[in-house]
């Protein structure tokens, strides 16, 4: 397997990235790939004692930064480091990571990866790390959608949540105001009767913010405007309720005590709202596994990216994502009638 990494994408590029690089090579028989300066990835290279050998670099001057137009991927920086990375996964890799501007990267990889044929949009689906984890999409991609974007991603995220993170029979939700089948824009009231009606699905309503956590749902699609701002709000949240908890368990000798009768579940409840736990989030609907990990990955998140670029490869999920957009498929549609036509006349 051929693992490809933008190695001058994101925050910590490129120190954290290679070293992250590095750590997921000693872990795993597959190729990785670091995209970049050169000399910057061997001197970082050699900063983790690794040897320069043992990793493939292809080497590139040009950059992506996170205020660079998204369209620069395709015309003024083609040739960035992310830039290539896609379309050398287009020729012959299985998967593609970067840290890098998100804009950038969903623009790159619709026109140069392509959605699967059928799939109006390709979108990015976070995973909700709650006690019944929840696949949000889109968080970004598509500001504005429609109903049929909506019921494509309630059943591509079904099949990622039941192939990848092994939920069987997962249940759909669409986030808005209200549990009415009335309530929302009339995008919202047009995808609740879309997503009732589609058996491919187990559609179980609308879903209000306040009930996100409450577990009553496997995958929550919305637009990418608000399923951005639900994801940070609920980074947010999760960063000031542990700020809040270190402040009352530091707050005295009795209160340090029970700190340290609750330490290791604290700890543990911590790494499940980390980020870097779970890689990235992928770029759902693509010909090729994409994974955007998160702008300020350290080297742990890329190395999860790894691993989890590793598993959407395995699985498959990609056709069986083919296999249910067909219905979907305008040069399909067309040639139906004429194809049913042709039968009846013989």
């Amino acid at each position: 397997m051929k693992i490809i990494i933008d190695a001058m994408g994101g925050d910590n590029a490129p120190g954290e990235i290679v070293k992250g690089a590095v750590e997921a090579a000693g872990r795993t028989d597959s190729k990785i790939v670091l995209v970049g300066d050169q000399a910057k990835i061997e001197q970082c290279l050699k900063n983790c004692q690794a040897n320069p050998r043992t990793m493939e670099i292809v080497h590139t001057e040009e950059t992506i930064s996170m205020e660079d137009d998204p369209l620069s991927i395709l015309r003024a920086k083609k040739n960035s480091s992310m830039g290539m990375g896609l379309r050398m996964l287009k020729e012959d890799g299985d998967a593609f990571i970067s840290a890098g501007n998100t804009g950038a990267l969903h623009a790159g990889s619709s026109l140069i990866i392509r959605p699967v044929k059928g799939l109006q949009r390709s979108a990015i689906a976070t995973v909700l790390p709650f006690q019944r984890p929840c696949l949000l999409m889109d968080c970004g991609a598509n500001v504005t959608v429609t109903a049929d974007y909506l019921e494509q991603w309630a059943i591509i995220g079904s099949l990622y949540m039941e192939y990848v993170l092994k939920v069987k029979n997962p249940e759909v939700g669409l986030l808005n105001n209200g549990t009415e089948e009335c309530k929302g824009t009339p995008v919202q009231v047009d995808a609740f009767q879309k997503l009732k009606q589609n058996e491919a699905i187990r559609f179980a309503g609308n879903i209000e913010g306040k009930e996100i956590p409450s577990g009553l749902c496997d995958v929550l699609v919305t637009d990418g405007f608000t399923g951005n701002i639900t994801l940070k709000m609920l980074e947010g949240m999760a960063k000031f309720l542990f700020g809040q908890l270190k402040g009352m368990y530091t707050r005295n000798v009795m209160t340090k005590v029970s700190f340290l009768v609750m330490k290791d579940s604290l700890k543990d409840l911590k790494k499940s709202f980390d980020a870097s736990e779970y890689g990235g989030a992928p770029l759902l609907g693509l010909q090729k596994p994409v994974i955007k990990a998160h702008g300020s990955s350290d080297a742990r998140a890329i190395m999860n990216a790894v691993r989890q670029a590793e598993a959407f490869v395995k699985t498959g999920v990609i056709q069986e994502m083919e296999t249910h957009m067909k219905k979907y498929d305008r040069s399909v549609l067309r040639n139906k009638p004429a194809e049913e036509g042709q039968k009846e006349s013989e």
